[in-house]
């Protein structure tokens, strides 16, 4: 056999070799990942959304003791944030998870449509959390998260704060949000935020229950992901048919205001 027909062999060889190395990489990734599933849709103005599929009850989070309310939570069993005011004619209830990248993309895309509408007193806004990946994936990240942004709705501080961990948000493979240090160095970024009481209330853990309590009211409602956008309870994001943009969701909350 000539030296060119062995190197030829050779070389198809490692070729195989490395082909069936990297099949098992990503079989390992793919038996790593099943734990969850996304379904991919559209978002607003043609960008990505992942919906992802609601955890059937698997949540070992605990619910049972003494449910620390953060301040001026409202609505049913006080498990809503609110914000806006009261007199909007139009409510738009948001089921969030802080790891949940469509969430991420919804706010991205929505965020100053909404903050803009709240604050000229056209839109109340109903925000829930969820902690649905951390069901899916493994870690803690999306309850300590809602934890602390409870924690920043006892100094007054939620709205900002929730949007500084949106912005921020790290990959939904990795648990980051799981480190209350890291969720105490992003409470910088808000003015007033870093202090004594929310350092200690981050620390304790002091809306754990609160948040594992608004999570089991997310899977008793059988809502399909995160996230679940309802205006005036009707839902209104999601629909690859009639996709939501900010433009289309100004226009409903001006109709109801001046109907």
């Amino acid at each position: 056999m000539s030296e060119k027909n062995r190197e030829a062999k050779r070389s198809a060889r490692e070729r195989l070799t490395e082909e069936r190395e990297r099949q098992k990489a990503r079989d390992k990734r793919r038996r790593a990942l099943i734990v969850g599933a996304a379904v991919v849709g559209v978002l607003g103005l043609a960008a990505v959304v992942g919906l992802l599929a609601a955890n059937s009850g698997d949540d070992k989070s605990d619910t049972s003791g003494p449910v620390d309310v953060p301040a001026g939570a409202a609505g049913e069993d006080r498990l809503t944030i609110p914000l806006g005011k009261d007199s909007a004619k139009a409510t738009l209830t948001i089921w969030e998870d802080f790891r949940c990248p469509a969430c991420k993309q919804f706010e991205d895309t929505y965020r100053s449509t909404i903050n803009d509408l709240a604050e000229k007193g056209r839109l109340k806004v109903e925000y829930h959390l969820a902690t649905l990946i951390d069901g899916n994936m493994g870690g803690s990240g999306s309850l300590r998260a809602a934890n602390a942004a409870a924690c920043a709705q006892d100094a007054g501080k939620f709205p900002a704060y929730h949007d500084v961990l949106f912005k921020n948000q790290p990959p939904e493979t990795e648990d980051a949000y799981g480190d209350n240090g890291k969720l105490i160095e992003l409470a910088g970024r808000v003015d007033g935020l870093v202090a004594d009481p929310f350092k200690k209330c981050v620390e304790d853990g002091k809306h754990d229950s609160w948040v594992a309590k608004s999570n089991k009211a997310f899977q008793d409602a059988k809502l399909q992901g995160t996230p679940t956008v309802l205006l005036d309870g009707k839902s209104v994001f999601g629909d690859e048919r009639n996709p939501l943009t900010p433009q289309k969701l100004r226009k409903m909350v001006e109709d109801a205001h001046r109907s």
